[in-house]
Formats: C-alpha cells, sequence, structure tokens
C-alpha cells in the first residue's frame, strides 16, 4: 500500500510539472505575440510611409527582427522603443558567423527559383554537375570575358543562367540592345554575338523580361556585372574565372 501511495505521489507531481511547464510555454508565446505586436504598432505608428515585416524574436534575447519591405532588417528591443540596424553576427569558435547573411542566401535562392524558366537563357552542358545564375550586361567587359571562358565553364560541368540587368537601366542603348537577345528566336546565338561586339537587329518586343530582372537584381543585392548567384544562395560579386568558379562550386 505504501507503494502504491508513493507511485502515486510521483505520479501526480510528474503531472503537475508537465502542466506547469505547459502554462509557462503558453505564457512565453502569449507574452512574445503581444511583444511583437507592440513593436508592429510602434514602428508603423513612427514611420507610416514605410512597410514592415511581422517581428519575431531574434538571436539575440530580448531582442526583435523586423524586416523593412525593401529595405533591411533592424533589430528592435522588446519595449518598442530603440532599434539598431545592421548584420547580425554570431560569435563562434571559429571566428565570426553573419546569420543576417544566412537569411539573404535563403531569401535569393527563394527569388531565384521563381524565375519562370521562359525568361532565362541558358548555356548549359549535357549533364550540369552544378548551376549559376549570372545578372548580365552587354556592355560590361567582364560579363564578356565571363562569356568568352563558356565553353570551358559547360566542359567543367557548370551551367550557366543568365538574367538581364542592363547597368544604364531601362531605355538605355544597352537595354534596348540585351532586351533585342531576349526577343530574338535564337537568343544563345544572339546574346553571344552581341557580347562579341556584333550587331543584331532591334528587337524590343512587349512584354520582355529585362526590367524584372532588373529589380529582381536589386532584391537579391546586385551592385555590379557580372553578379553570380550560386545554388546555395551565395552573391559573388565580379568575374571569376573557370577554374575559380569549378573550385568554388566543389568540382575541383
Amino acid at each position: 500500500m505504501r507503494r502504491q501511495l508513493q507511485q502515486w505521489w510521483r505520479n501526480g507531481l510528474v503531472a503537475a510539472i508537465g502542466v506547469l511547464v505547459l502554462a509557462a510555454q503558453a505564457h512565453a508565446a502569449d507574452s512574445a505575440d503581444a511583444a511583437a505586436q507592440a513593436i508592429g504598432r510602434a514602428l508603423s505608428k513612427s514611420r507610416p510611409d514605410l512597410h514592415f515585416g511581422t517581428p519575431r524574436p531574434s538571436a539575440i534575447a530580448g531582442m526583435y527582427e523586423v524586416q523593412v519591405i525593401d529595405g533591411p532588417v533592424i533589430y528592435v528591443n522588446r519595449e518598442g522603443t530603440h532599434f539598431v540596424a545592421g548584420d547580425l553576427f554570431e560569435i563562434r569558435a571559429d571566428g565570426f558567423a553573419n546569420l543576417d547573411e544566412v537569411t539573404r542566401q535563403q531569401e535569393r535562392v527563394r527569388l531565384i527559383a521563381a524565375v519562370d524558366p521562359k525568361d532565362v537563357i541558358v548555356f548549359a552542358p549535357p549533364e550540369p554537375r552544378a548551376t549559376i545564375t549570372v545578372f548580365t550586361d552587354v556592355d560590361c567587359g567582364y560579363c564578356r570575358k565571363l562569356h568568352n571562358e563558356m565553353a570551358e565553364i559547360n566542359a567543367l560541368g557548370i551551367a550557366v543562367h543568365y538574367l538581364a540587368y542592363p547597368r544604364a537601366g531601362v531605355g538605355s542603348p544597352s537595354y534596348r540592345k540585351i532586351a533585342s537577345a531576349w526577343c530574338a528566336d535564337d537568343r544563345q546565338t544572339a546574346l553571344t554575338t552581341i557580347k562579341r561586339g556584333g550587331e543584331i537587329p532591334e528587337n524590343v518586343c512587349a512584354g520582355n523580361p529585362v526590367a524584372d530582372h532588373i529589380l529582381l537584381g536589386e532584391k537579391v543585392g546586385v551592385t555590379g556585372t557580372p553578379a553570380l548567384v550560386l545554388e546555395d544562395g551565395t552573391l559573388v560579386p565580379g568575374y571569376r574565372p573557370a577554374k575559380e568558379l569549378a573550385k568554388m562550386l566543389g568540382l575541383e
């Protein structure tokens, strides 16, 4: 009988602890939701001209991260009275880790995956081992240099998916040339001709994706061309030789 009483007592204690834990978790969740809502209200009231994402707890206790739409991530205190802007780094035994860059990489992967395949000019080997997305401009010297190595790049097993990024902007001569390549019946040949200094008939067709590509480039952080986005979302600015690309992609 004594053993039964002890067992009942232990079972009751475990059950009570479980109830307390669940209650504490529910309270913490409610508290976090309330803080997130208060932060959202404070930000919107202070800057009604801006749009903010949903605040969520950050890696720093007591701080919430908020994405400013079409802007940076900011870190706001629980009370919604102060924030800091800039990348958040984690201090690890092997060095500093940029947590915001990890988030940006994930977002780049999502944005690139959403591009309609028919709006991409592809140069690929029969069986690609890796793929890079390249924002390119036909009047960029290093873009031409990269394209001149296309045979070697493909031979190393790398597929190149081109998106248009005329740095001079929509309506410029560079825009009209690259848009004409995207509107050509044989887009690969047209793009190669222009990159080698040749000319193709001007044909800026309605509905071409160049303007959309420019906006996409701005979202992923392109500041110059060529700009390479790797499969994991890493943004690599500037030209890289074919063999360096292969090494970067783990192919050598």
